[in-house]
């Protein structure tokens, strides 16, 4: 969606600015026009003055303006009464359709060609003296009229130059970004893949230890099936079969992103409940179980999933300290966060042991599935939340951070 975004302000930039290019050389000629005919009148208006001051035209002769090619005065014969070039001063003008022009009742200007090639403005009036009406032809030189247009034709060029060379460089950075994501992308699926890998191997190797043991006590009772270890062999066959059940159901809890509706969840009843139900375990091993948690702190989350991480964290710690000890549960808020701190006092964790905690199928226990941690790690993470592990000799401190609100405010 924002990479539209761009393309459709990048298209509307590039046509505003293309529009005000086309505008802006449009409007140009008609100033060069409005320019030329200011100028002409001006003009006209000079030598009007000149001649009702001399009506003789001799002072015509020294009238010079810059941008001026030749002006001429005729009379309604078509005779030159005055020319810049003095030789055409008595002869007659050869084209009748100027002459009448010439007398016509309003002033007209229009481009022309000389007969050097060169595109001039020719000027049409008339001059009213005392004895006569003569007409009046200028023709004007364009070329600094016509800077207004060279400039807006050249600003047109060059926006259309840059409007090109910027969608060319966009297109360019487009094609490498397009590039980087793909190699990110396919970067991104072989790291999968190969954690695909590990974890097929390491699951496959979880499997197979239960599995041979079921092969081989089943075997021996197939054998052997009146011998009085039989029963054990048995008992033995439904425990490893209870072992792989509980891989199944760790790694479909791992997979899965169920649990229920999120909904606000009091933390004092999520922690009490994990709390008693490993109460009769803590007791058999001595652990003390101890909780300080606000009644009033809530966070709006999958209560059995979040339930589940409680229970997986108390489990593990109680499980940390075979011969007693001490576990403590604390809840408090921390501006807009809740931070749950679950300690123990069992052997710890080693430092090289901390780097791996999370990582799926690695356990530390004889019997473990190891996902019991990489899977409250992702319902936290679920959840807006992090958790993380410190371990020292001895004891363990899981810290877990989740969004909060409290029962005053509004879920």
């Amino acid at each position: 969606m924002l990479k539209l975004i761009r393309l459709v302000c990048g298209i509307g930039i590039s046509l505003f600015i293309l529009w005000f290019a086309t505008s802006n050389y449009r409007d140009a000629r008609p100033i060069a026009e409005d320019n030329l005919f200011g100028l002409a009148h001006s003009l006209h208006a000079a030598i009007e003055n000149s001649v009702l001051h001399d009506p003789s035209l001799q002072s015509l002769a020294t009238f010079h303006a810059p941008d001026l090619a030749y002006f001429a005065l005729v009379d309604k014969n078509g005779v030159y009464r005055f020319h810049s070039n003095q030789e055409l001063i008595g002869t007659r003008l050869q084209n009748n359709d100027t002459l009448q022009r010439l007398f016509a009742e309003t002033m007209s200007g229009t481009r022309v060609k000389l007969a050097t090639g060169e595109a001039a403005y020719e000027f049409l009036g008339h001059i009213h003296t005392p004895k006569e009406t003569l007409g009046l032809l200028l023709v004007l030189h364009t070329y600094r009229a016509d800077a207004v247009i060279r400039h807006a034709r050249l600003t047109m060029m060059v926006l259309f130059i840059l409007v090109a060379v910027g969608w060319f460089l966009a297109f360019i950075i487009y094609r490498y970004s397009r590039r980087e994501e793909m190699h990110r992308e396919e970067m991104a699926q072989r790291e999968s893949l190969a954690k695909m890998g590990e974890m097929g191997a390491m699951l496959a190797h979880e499997i197979r230890n239960p599995l041979a043991g079921i092969k081989g006590f089943a075997q021996l009772i197939e054998k052997r099936p009146d011998d009085s270890r039989t029963k054990e062999s048995a008992r033995r066959i439904v425990g490893e079969a209870r072992r792989l059940e509980s891989l199944v159901t760790d790694l479909l809890a791992f997979a899965r992103n169920d649990g229920g509706e999120a909904e606000p969840c009091v933390l004092a009843q999520l922690v009490e409940h994990s709390v008693d139900l490993m109460r009769p375990e803590a007791e058999q091993a001595h652990v003390a179980l101890v909780v300080d948690c606000p009644p009033d702190l809530v966070v709006t989350g999958k209560r059995d999933r979040l339930g589940q991480v409680l229970l997986n964290i108390v489990k593990n710690g109680v499980q940390a300290m075979p011969d007693g000890g001490e576990l403590r549960v604390t809840v408090h808020a921390a501006g807009p966060q809740v931070i749950i701190t679950i300690n123990d006092t069992g052997h710890g964790i080693s430092p090289e042991n901390i780097a791996r905690i999370f990582t799926p199928f690695f356990t530390t226990k004889a019997r473990g599935t190891g996902l019991g941690l990489a899977l409250c790690k992702k319902i936290v993470e679920e959840h807006r939340g992090s958790i993380a592990i410190e371990s020292s000799s001895p004891g363990t401190t899981v810290t877990i951070m989740l969004p909060g609100i409290r029962t005053g405010d509004k879920p």
